[in-house]
């Protein structure tokens, strides 16, 4: 348990997701549990010209569940994932907002890449019809920090309130971030996370000529697999994970479910390659260190990692040594897996989402699979809860994400 002041410790209350494996934090923790597969060939646009053509597509979804319907037709899909994610985790945490001072109420919800399929249509229709057929609505909808700036709207929180851009590793900056607003005393509640839309053309054009991605079209159940000696790179998938935070102090005050403790953050960059992975982790390290510096607790307490694990050859090799580099012979104890091989890389919502699964994993009891982890690879030697999931109390639980750049956020969640 922190030694630090009720005041300044941070508590999870409220979750949400929408993920292509569930519309709602039950039904995706129920499907991760289950090895419920997400990926699937793509038809939200024709692929026929791309290399990669499967993807984790966010099916049957309704925005006008938590929006207007003109709003929600003014708003690009990743805002309104976040705005679905966003209710499902304020309704879960019991905030009654016309309690709260609203001055003390902040929002940090962030996108890698923001309205990328409202660039894309406004795109075509300048080029094709000429700039007046632009919508007004193009830069509103397009921009990264909308998500926060509606949820804000939504909920009338107007404490601190921007959008962190660190590519995959959004969604975990800006749930560390607001741990650190709440220490500080700048806030009491912070709704926090990622939200991601890219499932289009040119997200896939420009991913497809990196060569990042899976080609693996014949056999898309089995194209995400981390950790595996078969991979050949990531899985596009779409969504939003977004955690209500609360002063513990604040928690206490109001009777709230507390379902865990947000107990460290860590923040590093490799300093070494726009793409690539430090080969001997160095980054991830730092980043390790410090989550588990500022949670006050020791490498050997930690019983579980969910990987970033994005199913490139490099990544899961390279993460694979900086937590042997970090924990030496504790690594062997670890259990570490990774939710992408079922929702596919989710990009800057990855981070809120695997956050949500990280808090029910300690919640629940179990542990998430990595599914389609059948050919050993020798540079990847850990227990990663190969195919199918577990049973085991989980006290301290960490969480990696890293971004282009060389971005790295390392989250500690522990059990109340």
């Amino acid at each position: 348990m922190s030694d630090l002041p009720d005041n300044q410790r941070v508590v999870v209350t409220g979750l949400g997701a929408v993920t292509p494996i569930g519309l709602d934090t039950e039904s995706f923790f129920r499907s991760l549990m289950e090895g419920k597969n997400g990926i699937s060939l793509v038809d939200a646009f024709d692929t026929e010209a791309f290399t990669c053509k499967i993807g984790g597509q966010v099916r049957d979804f309704d925005p006008t569940v938590a929006m207007d319907p003109k709003e929600a037709r003014r708003n690009d899909r990743f805002v309104q994932f976040a705005v679905a994610a966003a209710k499902q985790a304020m309704d879960s945490s019991g905030i009654d907002m016309s309690k709260e001072d609203p001055d003390r109420v902040g929002v940090f919800v962030g996108s890698g890449i923001g309205g990328m399929d409202t660039m894309e249509k406004n795109c075509e229709k300048m080029l094709t019809s000429g700039p007046r057929k632009v919508s007004p609505f193009l830069i509103p909808a397009l921009i990264s920090n909308m998500a926060s700036g509606v949820l804000a709207i939504q909920y009338g929180a107007m404490g601190p309130n921007f959008s962190i851009v660190s590519a995959c590793a959004t969604g975990a900056h800006a749930i560390g971030e607001s741990m650190k607003t709440l220490r500080l005393g700048e806030a009491d509640v912070m709704i926090a996370g990622g939200s991601e839309a890219t499932i289009t053309p040119l997200s896939y054009a420009g991913f497809c000529s990196m060569k990042a991605m899976s080609t693996n079209n014949d056999d898309p159940q089995r194209a995400s697999r981390p950790f595996d000696a078969n991979r050949d790179g990531f899985v596009m998938g779409e969504g939003a994970g977004i955690l209500v935070l609360e002063t513990l102090e604040h928690a206490k005050k109001r009777g709230a479910n507390i379902i865990c403790e947000l107990a460290g953050y860590g923040a590093s960059c490799d300093a070494n390659h726009i793409t690539a992975p430090h080969p001997e982790g160095k980054g991830l390290i730092s980043a390790m260190k410090r989550a588990m510096k500022s949670a006050g607790v020791n490498a050997e307490e930690v019983q579980y990692i969910n990987a970033h694990g994005t199913s490139t050859p490099y990544n899961d090799k390279f993460e694979t040594a900086a937590v042997r580099g970090l924990f030496g012979d504790h690594a062997n104890k670890l259990m570490m897996s990774s939710t992408k091989s079922m929702t596919g890389h989710l990009l800057g919502a990855a981070g809120g989402v695997e956050s949500v699964a990280c808090a029910k994993m300690i919640q629940e009891g179990k542990v998430a699979p990595t599914i389609n982890l059948e050919t050993p690879d020798p540079d990847c030697d850990l227990d990663y809860v190969a195919n199918e999931g577990r049973e085991a109390k989980i006290s301290v639980a960490m969480s990696n994400s890293l971004g282009f750049g060389g971005q790295n956020a390392s989250l500690l969640f522990k059990s109340v």
